[in-house]
């Protein structure tokens, strides 16, 4: 409070006893302390009623000498550190200042100094889709695993990137090759795609997926010899294996890796578990891993031909697979068109009192 308000104050009192109230009541009327009053007019008299600064001198505070230890340490190590932290443990470490890291951070910033953090990572561009693909169903796969704490079992799914649809999974208590690989054999033979798969995997374009280079396989396709689908995927051990890439071009399909760190480079089947396990949140406490996997196959088939997806314009999954999400949504966009003319004509034709 500034000093002119605490002797305006302390005025007032003063003259409110003159006029015979006791002090006590006068300060309570005022919403004043009577102690702190008495202090005020104590303060006045010797000239400090002006608040003091905070903070003092603490027997513990650093010393003067500490202090241009820290300053010095900043100047020599500080481009390797780059931590209030590190520098704090490097003076311990050289014998020179024991000090907290938020000691040395306090005193470089009162000197106005500053560390430099690491240098930012160059950021790394996404892998274009390739040009031999195309945007239609059952030509880009998105595949990964998840985890069921309580059932302790991990399940992979494959979604179709352009339909949505969930078209395989696998439940097991391992998380390997061989479980990618039983999931993708389901996929391919729910679509009745093996026996393509067998056709279209010559013996160049094996070696070429094997080999993991996108220009070799790029070169192929120029010349006729297309992949049969694209798998995308997170960096995941079990994807990036050489089991999985050999079972991969046994099959005809191309692999291409989200950047790490970066899940939106594989949003499709990130999201679709994000879907399952919050809308239909009771597969989470399963702790039998038979009733999770029925469960997961009743709830697939209700994602796939119930529920409306947003991304595809609000039709179902299976809708979008088998070619009638088109026809559903230009259904749709004719009913609204019509619905506006019919009710323009109902207006036009009746009275003001029928329209209410």
């Amino acid at each position: 409070m500034d000093a002119t308000v605490k002797a305006g104050l302390i005025d007032l009192l003063g003259h409110a006893v003159t006029a015979g109230w006791p002090a006590r009541r006068a300060c309570t009327l005022l919403g004043l302390d009577d102690m702190r009053a008495a202090r005020w007019a104590g303060r006045r008299e010797a000239g400090l009623l002006e608040d003091r600064p905070p903070g003092g001198h603490p027997v513990h505070g650093i010393l003067p000498r500490e202090r241009q230890v820290i300053i010095e340490l900043f100047e020599a190590w500080g481009g390797i550190d780059r931590s209030h932290r590190k520098l704090a443990h490097r003076g311990s470490r050289l014998g020179l200042v024991h000090v907290s890291g938020s000691t040395v951070l306090r005193v470089l910033a009162e000197d106005g100094l500053r560390l430099e953090g690491p240098p930012a990572r160059e950021p790394r561009p996404r892998s274009p889709w390739p040009e031999w693909l195309t945007w239609k169903p059952d030509s880009i796969w998105a595949y990964d695993f998840t985890h069921w704490t309580r059932a302790r079992r991990a399940s992979i799914a494959i979604l179709d990137v352009v339909s949505r649809k969930w078209l395989a999974t696998l439940t097991s208590a391992e998380e390997s090759s061989t479980q990618v690989e039983a999931c993708f054999l389901a996929a391919l033979d729910a679509e009745a795609l093996l026996e393509l798969a067998d056709e279209l995997a010559t013996a160049a374009l094996r070696e070429a997926i094997t080999s993991g280079e996108r220009d070799k396989v790029g070169d192929l396709a120029g010349g006729g010899q297309v992949p049969l689908l694209l798998a995308i995927s997170d960096n995941g051990p079990q994807m990036r294996s050489v089991t999985t890439r050999e079972f991969m071009a046994g099959v005809a399909i191309a692999q291409q890796f989200g950047r790490p760190g970066t899940p939106t480079d594989q949003a499709w089947i990130e999201t679709l578990f994000g879907h399952v396990k919050g809308e239909w949140p009771h597969l989470e406490k399963i702790r039998d891993p038979g009733e999770l996997d029925a469960e997961l196959d009743r709830v697939r088939h209700e994602y796939n031909t119930v529920r409306l997806h947003a991304a595809i314009g609000y039709v179902t999954p299976d809708d979008e697979h088998e070619g009638r999400g088109e026809a559903i949504r230009q259904a749709r966009r004719d009913g609204l068109t019509q619905a506006r003319l019919d009710r323009i004509a109902y207006r036009r034709n009746t009275t003001p009192e029928e329209n209410q």
